[in-house]
């Protein structure tokens, strides 16, 4: 199988490129970026080639699938067009800047026949899916609270230049700030682990401490606090941010009727169960993915997968749209009170 990639930054450096490497079914990486030296970079990193043009890589028929690695602003447009040229697509999240044009991205899908991703990839992980199947198999009882966080230092020391006038603290090209670096991120995640509608959110998003390569306030937030309330009644909290000056946090804590699960919290045990009779549960599995500790996350080889064997993905478009659904009302809470 050959594979396209649309722009050339970090996450193509450090998550897709290797994952398409280290994949068996994968032949040959075809690299595109607007700027052709990144793409020519790429190349000599993983092998493969570049394309000239964007038009050159969607045309260029021996391509089976296409990862949009491209800014946030940018999806759309090379989705939707990757898709209409008969490609399957692995979509970087969010999905879209908008619920409408996510609207679009999957109906195209479904009229193409096309496999069509998002890489949340927090579903992969050996730690959330376990925990799933213990909630869903009721092993605590209801759930009756929750609460999730997902936050690091900020974009500027992850992305390609380094500085603070990363893409990602441009509303044009951002759009959503964290909540949409992290915090779509988490929103997923709950509707995995709890399996649950999202009824009812209260937010607060803010710009505490960013500044742009002028030393101005970013144009968009870089924290957010949400509660939440679900359709079974549970109630809970998520916290994004680009100002936690130290260790990654991005830790979940499910309560239940008969105990707790705590997700990537122990140092040692990524999944912890301590059950209201006092027994502890520990389980060894794999440490999450950070950007200092880069680890095969699972979506590559799950979407070459998908395509193989035609099955409908853990993360369809479905799902992410139900996520920038979520996104969306909490933008809207910011704007409202602005």
């Amino acid at each position: 199988m050959i594979v396209g990639i649309i722009g050339c930054g970090s996450i193509t450096r450090f998550r897709h490129a290797p994952e398409y490497t280290a994949n068996p079914y994968v032949e040959e990486i075809v690299f595109y970026d607007r700027n052709p030296e990144r793409a020519e970079e790429m190349v000599q990193l993983f092998g493969g080639r570049a394309a000239l043009s964007l038009e050159a890589l969607l045309q260029d028929s021996t391509i089976d699938a296409i990862s949009d690695c491209s800014s946030n602003e940018a999806h759309y447009f090379h989705t939707t067009k990757a898709l209409q040229a008969g490609k399957h697509v692995l979509c970087e999240k969010p999905i879209a800047t908008t619920v409408e044009q996510a609207e679009k991205m999957v109906q195209i899908a479904k009229e193409t026949g096309k496999l069509l991703m998002i890489d949340h990839n927090q579903r992969f992980t050996r730690a959330h899916q376990k925990a799933r199947e213990v909630l869903q198999a009721k092993e605590l009882g209801d759930i009756l609270s929750f609460q999730t966080t997902f936050g690091h230092s900020g974009p500027e020391d992850w992305g390609t230049t380094k500085s603070n006038a990363t893409w990602f603290f441009k509303k044009d090209r951002s759009h959503s700030g964290a909540a949409g670096d992290l915090g779509i991120h988490k929103l997923d995640l709950l509707f995995y682990l709890l399996d649950d509608e999202i009824i009812s959110l209260h937010s607060y998003a803010a710009t505490l401490d960013k500044v742009d390569e002028n030393g101005q306030p970013i144009e968009v937030n870089d924290n957010v606090v949400c509660i939440l309330k679900t359709a079974g009644g549970s109630i809970g909290t998520a916290t994004f941010s680009w100002t936690y000056y130290g260790e990654e946090n991005n830790s979940t804590t499910i309560y239940c009727q008969q105990g707790i699960l705590k997700i990537y919290q122990d140092k040692h045990y990524p999944l912890v169960i301590e059950k209201k009779n006092g027994e502890k549960v520990h389980y060894t599995l794999e440490a999450i993915q950070t950007n200092t500790n880069q680890t095969n996350s699972g979506v590559i080889d799950a979407f070459i997968h998908c395509i193989q064997e035609d099955e409908k993905p853990i993360v369809s478009g479905e799902d992410a749209l139900k996520s920038l659904r979520l996104l969306e009302k909490i933008l809207k809470q910011q704007d409202d009170e602005m």
